[in-house]
């Protein structure tokens, strides 16, 4: 049984609310697995106590905290320094207290693409079709765009897409009436809306028009496997589920509080899948 002391480093997610995160147990199990002194916890904090809160734990001597929802793009304001890449993705997921004040980060297209390439799947092998244009849509835009990749993004809003095209210069805009018809060029198709999460519709995207090399990924990892997976799946195209990107996006943040880049394997998937 692994013990605290009085050196032990602090970590935490931040959410409204916070009791769903699988993130607790992401770090505990890369806590336990290195005999690390320290803990990671979970933070419930109302958006308008955020600020607060955020100065309040870096000043207790945590040594940095996640941040999901609904707090990711005003954890900017909260920020001292905001790295270049998450000025381009529009929001802060990762926060770092140091002595010259809080530095913020976004590490979520740097799980996805670290996921894809756990699955195999090359990040520049050609077009990319995203389907939303929200937080995450964004962060991952840019670091397939970072990767050589060439972007399109489609969803039921053109006005958001749009939004998104202009905070990523060389993203295009594709009509969502039109989503189907541009898989036969694409190499890589990623949802990033909550369509086909437990509890909500489901996304009508017809995989009929993909080409034999088509990759398709869905950040939704509840379920693990979502409708448009299985759909994938059938037709023999690889299928790159949500959960991954999840664990893979933590790495950064574990290895900044406590100094060990820890690893994603087949042991941790199991963990939090359950």
């Amino acid at each position: 049984m692994r013990l605290l002391t009085g050196s032990a480093r602090l970590a935490g997610v931040i959410g409204w609310p916070v009791a769903h995160s699988r993130s607790p147990r992401i770090h505990g199990t890369w806590l336990e697995r290195h005999a690390i002194d320290g803990a990671y916890v979970p933070l419930a904090v109302a958006p308008e106590d955020f600020a607060t809160a955020v100065r309040g734990l870096a000043r207790a001597g945590f040594a940095g905290a996640n941040v999901t929802i609904p707090h990711k793009e005003v954890a900017f304001a909260a920020c001292d320094v905001v790295e270049e890449f998450a000025r381009r993705a529009g929001a802060v997921n990762t926060l770092q207290f140091t002595p010259q004040g809080i530095e913020g980060r976004n590490t979520d297209g740097y799980g996805f693409v670290a996921n894809l390439r756990a699955h195999g799947v090359d990040p520049a092998a050609g077009p990319v079709l995203i389907l939303g244009a929200g937080g995450a849509a964004r962060a991952i835009a840019a670091a397939l765009q970072d990767e050589g990749a060439r972007v399109v993004i489609c969803n039921r809003s053109t006005e958001r897409a749009l939004a998104v095209a202009g905070a990523l210069p060389g993203v295009q805009v594709l009509r969502w009436k039109h989503r189907k018809d541009a898989l036969g060029e694409a190499a890589l198709l990623v949802n990033t809306t909550s369509l086909g999460m437990a509890g909500n519709p489901p996304l009508e995207m017809s995989l009929d028009k993909a080409t034999i090399g088509l990759a398709v990924a869905d950040i939704v990892y509840s379920p693990l496997q979502t409708p448009l997976l299985d759909d994938a799946a059938a037709r023999g195209l690889r299928a790159v589920e949500g959960l991954g990107m999840l664990l893979h996006q933590a790495v950064p943040g574990f290895a900044a509080w406590f100094g060990v880049t820890p690893v994603v394997d087949d042991e941790l998937y199991r963990i939090v899948a359950a």
